[in-house]
């Protein structure tokens, strides 16, 4: 099992930064990718980021150029920073854990924290 805590939502004006922290504990897996997905209310969960141990990442395209996600390998934590932020990032973001390569990959995930972009 793993267990994932987020930190760093809140609220923040258009244009705005943010920064989310995830840190992963338990039996950590590698190789595996850690990540971000957001989800709002009648819609499916979303991509935002992800970030594999190798280092090699893929985001969204609604984010590129504006986010950027990176890891620290030996404290098992991944980041999000969020830059010019758009009312339409509004949403429950969720961090993710998948094992990669493993017979009954596992994939986790954190209880969300809420990111509100005001304009």
């Amino acid at each position: 099992q793993v267990q994932l805590v987020e930190s760093g939502g809140g609220l923040v004006q258009a244009g705005g930064s943010l920064r989310l922290s995830c840190a992963a504990s338990g039996s950590i897996y590698s190789p595996n990718a850690m990540g971000w997905y957001r989800q709002v209310p009648g819609k499916q969960r979303e991509l935002v980021a992800n970030i594999y141990s190798s280092g090699s990442t893929n985001y969204a395209d609604s984010v590129k150029g504006r986010f950027r996600i990176s890891r620290d390998n030996a404290k098992n934590t991944v980041a999000l920073q969020m830059n010019s932020l758009k009312p339409e990032d509004t949403a429950v973001y969720y961090c993710n854990f998948r094992e990669i390569g493993r017979k009954y990959a596992g994939e986790y995930w954190g209880t969300g924290t809420l990111v509100t972009v005001s304009s």
